[in-house]
């Protein structure tokens, strides 16, 4: 038997419930895992509240690590025991046992630990996407990373600064200042309301920055608009404060001349190439000590509470579950 976490219906943390089910035999290419820890992400909220939808019943989550238990049929490179990490499709996560497409799976050194693995995986896989797909950072960029003491932007922030990007992070308080500082943030904006915008031109001298990462969404994104400099990249990857207000396209250009990205994680990882080359990048990042970050475990029972944390802002770092 199998306990997850069943999304009863889309809505508030009450919707996410403790089951326990059987488990079939993995099928034709796929792998049954007995899993270890189990990453929380923003992703996991949007759909719980239907923002991003799931079919009745549906057990959310989209990252873990965990030991291959069986194998299907015509699967290849794999062997019961092995130690993998997962992200992406199908969802289903939020378990203690479950079957996935083999292919998802991503072996790993005995170097790194599970809860480390699971407090950055997906969330370092995002910051990939937008530190080379979105934007190519590297020395000389000047990055703005929002709630820059969180889990992606903690790892946004140590990925840039080692990369010779010079990181302007906002935080909502003083203890996360500091939080943002150790992960590399050159200058650090604090306060929920602080006018980051005045801020960021005073830092680089009315230019602008050169690529800014908003997760915060409602209000926060149009004000980020006014910190890029022209032909510069506002990403917009997330939700946490507000729905994502309607952009009309004059305030992008001619006269601010600004790009505009919406990418997706869960898009990037669904291309079998991009999710492994991102998948190595992040793991070797995390063997090297590039990427790190606190962890905040909670049992897979608790997963309500993880969520809730979570989306209220009563954490810092990574938060990950334990079956």
């Amino acid at each position: 038997m199998a306990e997850i976490i069943r999304l009863k219906a889309p809505g508030s943390v009450e919707q996410l419930e403790l089951a326990t089910v059987d488990l079939t035999p993995p099928g034709r290419g796929e792998v049954q895992l007995r899993q270890t820890a189990i990453g929380v992400n923003f992703i996991d909220i949007y759909q719980r509240m239907g923002l991003y939808a799931l079919p009745p019943e549906a057990v959310p989550g989209v990252e873990a690590v965990g030991v291959v238990a069986a194998l299907g049929e015509d699967v290849m490179g794999l062997k019961v025991g092995d130690r993998v990490a997962y992200a992406g499709a199908p969802v289903g996560a939020y378990a203690s046992e479950r079957n996935l497409p083999a292919w998802r799976c991503i072996k790993l050194p005995d170097a790194v630990a599970d809860e480390a693995v699971a407090a950055i995986f997906v969330k370092g896989i995002t910051a990939h996407m937008l530190l080379d797909r979105v934007f190519p950072v590297g020395r000389g960029t000047t990055v703005l990373v929002h709630s820059a003491a969180g889990g992606l932007g903690q790892l946004l922030t140590r990925w840039a600064s080692a990369r010779g990007a010079e990181v302007v992070g906002t935080v909502g308080s003083q203890t996360k200042a500091e939080i943002a500082r150790d992960a590399g943030a050159r200058h650090v904006i604090i306060g929920r309301n602080a006018d980051f915008a005045s801020a960021v031109a005073d830092i680089t001298g009315g230019r602008g920055v050169d690529v800014a990462y908003d997760g915060i969404g409602g209000t926060n994104l149009q004000r980020t608009l006014g910190c890029v400099r022209p032909f510069g990249v506002v990403a917009s990857i997330g939700q946490s404060g507000g729905p994502i207000p309607s952009i009309d396209v004059n305030d992008l250009g001619p006269r601010r001349s600004l790009m505009l990205a919406r990418p997706s994680v869960m898009a990037y990882v669904n291309d079998t190439a991009d999710y492994r080359h991102a998948a190595e990048r992040v793991i070797a990042a995390l063997t090297d000590g590039i990427l790190r970050i606190a962890g905040n475990a909670y049992r897979l029972r608790d997963a309500a509470r993880a969520q809730a944390d979570l989306e209220a802002g009563r954490t810092t770092g990574a938060l990950y579950l334990v079956p």
